[in-house]
């Protein structure tokens, strides 16, 4: 029988598991992954936690307890998901003994509504930082313009990070230039940089469901032809910018000093059309070291039929720069589409951190009053 994972590990490309929650946790899930998936990863976000948190029983009784204690809704929370994140950390720990503190990681993410706020973000990292207490944590960090400078005070101080929400080139080489300022500060300041891990999370498929909206909206048969082939040139071209810098001097003096580089990492990876193949920004980012972060329900459809032909990234530069070039040609705004998809990923992650926190509100209250199952309130919210 054939192990598509192992081959797409084989190929470079470390599988995370886009998804947790208590019952993957209880149940056994996340290390049977670990196991027989190869999953050597974990990302979460608000999303997947307002989900994880309004869908199980298996938070009333520390519910119960934060109730009883009348902590905030916003310590509650950050309670509920570092302790969730804490234990995932420790399942996935030999993993990351294995890699040498390169996989087997787990992210956390910062509360969303600071993303625009650099002093705050950075002092939310090092709390959570704080609060799992683990080596193999990662602390998400938003790449807007105000979490650049978030991102390096946070490597500089010795805490792993991972960036999230980078949509263009541009910023991405922002990020990387972050990444390298906090390592070079992290240095300065006496931190060991073998213990220092980073990824820079390009989201792919929502890049297609922006561009794709726009081209039906031109309607011609030019434009319908050119469906489904933004996203995947775009993190090729975000792969060859990646190869760039890590050949620098810059960054040969810190991998002297024994850091790893900020691994890709491909994001958003679930296929959002179901006109295109449910693997195809699994099989179409196939490049050395890379992370793919995937849904649990692609990881299992790439393990069923996935197909690993090998590096499908490096060799198709040229062609990727041609087909934003001919989007250009078309009327579609590049510069546009990656600024609204930056601003509509934050308000999702808002929108999902408020329902997140009416939720665990709801639930705090029903404890606090003696409800026998609390979470029966974060389900209504």
């Amino acid at each position: 029988m054939t192990d598509r994972l192992a081959e797409l590990s084989a190929a470079g490309v470390a599988v995370w598991l886009d998804d947790l929650s208590r019952v993957r946790l209880t149940s056994g899930s996340l290390d049977k992954m670990r196991r027989e998936q190869h999953v050597v990863g974990v990302t979460t976000n608000p999303t997947i936690f307002a989900k994880a948190l309004a869908d199980a029983d298996a938070y009333d009784e520390q519910l119960r307890d934060l109730g009883t204690q009348g902590v905030t809704v916003e310590e509650a929370v950050r309670l509920l998901t570092g302790y969730d994140v804490r234990w995932a950390c420790d399942v996935m720990r030999p993993a990351y003994d294995a890699s040498g503190g390169v996989d087997g990681r787990v992210s956390i993410e910062v509360d969303p509504r600071l993303a625009y706020e650099t002093a705050k973000t950075a002092a939310e990292a090092r709390t959570l930082w704080w609060l799992v207490d683990r080596p193999n944590l990662f602390i998400k960090i938003p790449a807007t313009e105000a979490g650049l400078p978030a991102i390096t005070a946070t490597l500089a101080a010795g805490i792993s990070v991972n960036v999230t929400l980078i949509f263009s080139l541009e910023r991405y080489r922002a990020v990387m230039d972050a990444f390298l300022s906090g390592l070079e500060q992290a240095k300065a300041n006496g931190h060991d940089l073998t213990k220092i891990g980073s990824v820079a999370s390009f989201f792919v498929s929502r890049v297609d469901t922006e561009v794709d909206k726009r081209l039906d909206k031109i309607g011609t048969d030019e434009a319908r032809a050119m469906r489904g082939k933004a996203a995947i040139a775009n993190a090729r071209l975000a792969y060859e910018a990646y190869t760039e810098v890590f050949a620098t001097d810059r960054w040969q003096k810190l991998a002297d000093a024994g850091a790893h580089p900020q691994r890709p990492l491909w994001a958003s990876t679930s296929t959002k059309n179901p006109d295109f193949p449910d693997t195809i920004y699994v099989e179409e980012l196939i490049a050395p070291g890379t992370v793919n972060t995937m849904p649990e329900s692609v990881i299992f459809a790439f393990e069923d039929h996935g197909t690993v032909r090998g590096d499908t990234v490096t060799g198709a530069y040229d062609s990727a720069r041609k087909v934003l070039a001919d989007l250009a040609a078309l009327g579609i705004d590049y510069d546009d589409v990656v600024r609204v998809l930056e601003e509509e990923g934050v308000e999702k992650f808002e929108a999902s951190w408020v329902e997140l926190l009416d939720g665990v509100g709801k639930s705090l209250r029903a404890a606090a009053q003696g409800a026998a199952h609390p979470s029966d309130a974060a389900k209504s919210a």
